[in-house]
């Protein structure tokens, strides 16, 4: 399973520990997933893996819409 979020499309990133001495060795910076259970148009529910600065964006875009309606 890939550490990619299903929404956004985020996934993994590479950079460098650095130590106090000043050597680079290569490390991977991974996504904050979080599982989510979602319910799908015919009655069945999915879990899909979505990053939580993606679910921050949509809930900020949900609240948006509702203070709007």
């Amino acid at each position: 399973m890939a550490n990619r979020c299903a929404i956004s499309g985020k996934g993994p990133l590479t950079g460098n520990n650095v130590s106090h001495a000043n050597n680079k060795t290569k490390r991977r910076q991974l996504p904050n997933l979080r599982t989510l259970r979602i319910a799908m148009e015919d009655g069945t529910t999915r879990k899909i893996r979505v990053a939580a600065s993606t679910l921050r964006t949509m809930k900020k875009i949900a609240a948006k819409a509702t203070t709007e309606a």
